[in-house]
């Protein structure tokens, strides 16, 4: 698919610090959190004017879903506006808080793990055709997607009998199954439960819920990048590469704890090629694929020339060329320079929080975001375009039909209703009008809900 609907789907952790004792549950916190929201749209599962899905997750974990996008960096300004309308929440909540007598603050993290050793994850979508056959394509995307944290992990301190290690990946030592139709109780690469969020007939949405969480905006922009790439190599038919694992969990766990990337992967081939080696074998065959059929966007020689250097760095072991790109080598250097200068062993209490703080989604006080402010980390997108986000769907998708008619029906004060492939007037009539096409931008059945909606009831 030249053309293909992205979407993340981002859980964050949330932490409530009492300033006068009195401790909230991460329930109460999030009840709090939500308040607003419940307020006007009856429901902590709602879609917003901009196209999103913003709802309270298993666990209490506020999630935010990008509306569709269909462009790199539209799903990156998307993504971060989730951060930034989660963080308004975050305000509101804590004036409540105080307004009732609590004093303290909200803290939300944008990582994969809590203290008590809890996952929650970054599940990524893409659109795919429906008449590829899906085992296949999991068979030939999951080697991409096990030694993929060699890209684009968030990096982490891992306990590992009595030593301490940092890994590339926070997600990679919490998946258990290659594919599977579950999402918490066994956590598969890719999951399998059929919503294409589309018609069909003729689409099939791709759900990968393996991948951490990614501060860094480059980071983003290689994870999803690369992985269309791959994607278009596997829907052509022209992978010539037989890859497939013979036990992509044990390798995955192994892969995360292997910073040299010379882990020894077992095909059911029989041969035992490296994680690098693999990773290399997949960037030169889509170098070959783009050489033959063209690059479909103006970001495809970025992302290659980013892959490429990261696997150069990894085989070099000198991280220094991706330290400001990479989540796992930004947050890499930010620790071992801190425990270098402070005498500290990777055990240290200081060191965890440090790993912890490098998440928060507060721009005054996140690691991140500190670093980003003083040169040491990259960009991608404009907080221009994340603005733009915050109030505004994607133009080129469905999002604008749904956000439409959102706006439209809040600002008449009618009920309504609306999800992915829906939208409802439910005082009136005009029924129930389906858009299965993610890619359309007008809807004529749409317009007319609307009209009948500024009409008197």
């Amino acid at each position: 698919m030249d053309r293909r609907i992205f979407g993340l789907e981002t859980e964050f952790g949330l932490n409530y610090v009492p300033s006068d004792g009195r401790r909230l549950t991460p329930e109460d916190a999030a009840r709090h959190l939500f308040r607003p929201i419940v307020a006007w749209g009856r429901s902590s599962n709602v879609f917003l004017e901009n196209g999103s899905r913003l709802y309270l997750d298993v666990g209490s974990h506020p999630e935010y879903a990008t509306a569709e996008c269909d462009q790199l960096l539209q799903l990156i300004a998307h993504d971060r506006a989730g951060e930034a309308l989660m963080l308004d929440l975050v305000d509101q909540a804590e004036d409540q808080l105080m307004e009732e007598g609590h004093e303290g603050k909200i803290f939300m993290f944008k990582n994969n793990v809590d203290s008590a050793g809890n996952s929650y994850g970054c599940h990524e979508n893409y659109l795919i055709p429906r008449k590829i056959e899906f085992k296949r394509l999991a068979d030939m995307l999951i080697p991409f997607l096990v030694t993929r944290q060699l890209l684009c992990g968030a990096g982490n301190l891992v306990q590992v009998g009595e030593e301490t290690k940092f890994v590339f990946s926070q997600r990679a030592d919490h998946m258990w199954e290659g594919v599977s139709s579950a999402t918490t109780r066994s956590r598969p690469i890719i999951n399998t439960r059929d919503e294409p969020h589309a018609d069909a007939e003729y689409h099939r949405r791709l759900h990968v819920i393996v991948g951490d969480s990614t501060m860094s905006e480059t980071t983003q922009l290689l994870k999803i990048g690369a992985t269309d790439l791959v994607l278009r190599l596997i829907e052509s038919g022209e992978i010539y590469h037989d890859l497939r694992l013979e036990n992509p969990i044990r390798s995955i766990r192994q892969i995360s704890h292997d910073f040299t990337g010379q882990t020894v992967v077992r095909l059911m081939g029989g041969d035992e090629p490296t994680a690098l080696q693999i990773q290399w074998v997949l960037l030169d065959s889509v170098k070959q694929f783009i050489a033959k059929h063209g690059a479909h966007h103006d970001r495809v020689e970025q992302i290659i020339e980013l892959w490429e250097r990261v696997l150069n760095a990894i085989e070099a072991q000198n991280f220094s060329a991706i330290d400001k790109d990479i989540d796992w080598a930004i947050k890499r250097k930010l620790l071992l320079g801190y425990a270098q200068k402070n005498s500290l062993e990777l055990s240290s209490h200081r060191l965890a929080q440090l790993n912890l703080t490098y998440h928060d989604i507060d721009p005054s006080r996140g690691l991140f975001h500190l670093l980003r402010k003083r040169g040491l980390a990259t960009s991608v997108v404009s907080d221009a375009q994340i603005r733009d986000a915050i109030f505004n769907p994607p133009e080129t998708t469905r999002a604008v039909v749904r956000s439409k008619f959102i706006k439209a029906a809040r600002a008449t004060g009618r009920r309504y209703s609306a999800d992915w492939v829906h939208m409802k007037y439910e005082e009136g009539q005009g029924g129930v009008v389906l858009c299965k096409d993610p890619f359309a931008t007008q809807n004529d059945q749409v317009d007319e809900l609307i009209e009948i909606m500024s009409k008197p009831v």
